[in-house]
Parts: structure tokens; C-alpha cells; sequence
């Protein structure tokens, strides 16, 4: 059994609450736009990190963090990208491979709107757990905590911690 964090968009600023969080966890995965190499080795300090670089991430993130990530967490496939859309409209960049080689669980973030939606066409789970910093013009801090366990992802909570701005 693992315990899941799951964030995104962090844009250099990490809520000392969503450290509160994640304490608790096995795991962290960050879904990109880090923002800087300090909120990683913040985030790994805390746990096992899994990232992958975004958009707006600089080479010092991305030396690190590759632009997409596939690993087996317990037996589950997950596939782990910062621009990745979503079920009935990914992104061109994956729609080759996740039509292909379509992994259980996929993972994006980029949008900062948080998505829980399993796609039937794909028998796939895909989550973005919105976005955890404060640039965007997302209204709600949020991210997404879940366990897996053997072949399946449960216990899934939304945890939202922060209206912007205030």
C-alpha cells in the first residue's frame, strides 16, 4: 500500500499546509511547473518525490525531472506529464502512445483546474489535481491525496486549501 500526494503547478511557492499534508504520504508526485529546484528538494525531503518538468520550469528543474514519467506504483501503470490534457481531448503529444500503450492511471496537471474523470473509451483513470501555488488564474489551491494498493487507486480525497489572494 502506498500513500499518494499528487500536486501541480506549485510556481515556486509551496503553502506550508500542503507540507502539513504530506507528511502523512509514502509518496509525492508533482505534475510540473515546479518553478524552481527548491520546491523539489523541499518536496523531497518531506518524501520520495516523482516529478516531472512543466512548461514554465527552468533547466535547473528540468535536468532533473524528465518531461514525462511511466512507472509501476504497486501494480498500477501510471503515466506522469505536465501538458497532457484530458479524456476526450489529450493533448497531440500523447495521443499516440496513450492510445497505444495506455497506462491505468494518467496523470497531468498544466490547467490549473482540477479533473477527476475516468475514461471509459480507454479504461483509465485520469486525474489534475489543479494547482497548489498561487499564480494562475485558478481561485482554490488544491491537490489530490489517494492510495493505491495492489491494482487499485482508492481512498481518493480533494484537499483544498487556500482561496488565492487572501
Amino acid at each position: 500500500m502506498k500513500r499518494i500526494g499528487l500536486l501541480s503547478d506549485t510556481h515556486a511557492w509551496l503553502d506550508p499546509i500542503v507540507e502539513k499534508h504530506l507528511k502523512e504520504c509514502d509518496e509525492i508526485w508533482h505534475a510540473g511547473d515546479i518553478g524552481g529546484i527548491e520546491i523539489a528538494d523541499k518536496l523531497s525531503k518531506i518524501s520520495l518525490l516523482r516529478a516531472v518538468h512543466g512548461n514554465i520550469d527552468g533547466q535547473d528543474v528540468r535536468i532533473v525531472y524528465p518531461k514525462n514519467q511511466r512507472f509501476f506504483c504497486e501494480e498500477v501503470d501510471v503515466w506522469m506529464t505536465h501538458i497532457g490534457g484530458y479524456p476526450k481531448n489529450y493533448d497531440r503529444n500523447v495521443k499516440p502512445e496513450i492510445f497505444t500503450n495506455t497506462p491505468q492511471l494518467f496523470i497531468s496537471g498544466h490547467s490549473h483546474i482540477l479533473k477527476v474523470i475516468f475514461d471509459k473509451e480507454l479504461n483509465l483513470l485520469h486525474i489534475n489535481p489543479g494547482a497548489a501555488g498561487i499564480q494562475g488564474f485558478h481561485k482554490v489551491q488544491t491537490m489530490v491525496k489517494f492510495i493505491i494498493e495492489g491494482k487499485e487507486i482508492k481512498d481518493l480525497e480533494v484537499v483544498e486549501f487556500g482561496n488565492k489572494g487572501k
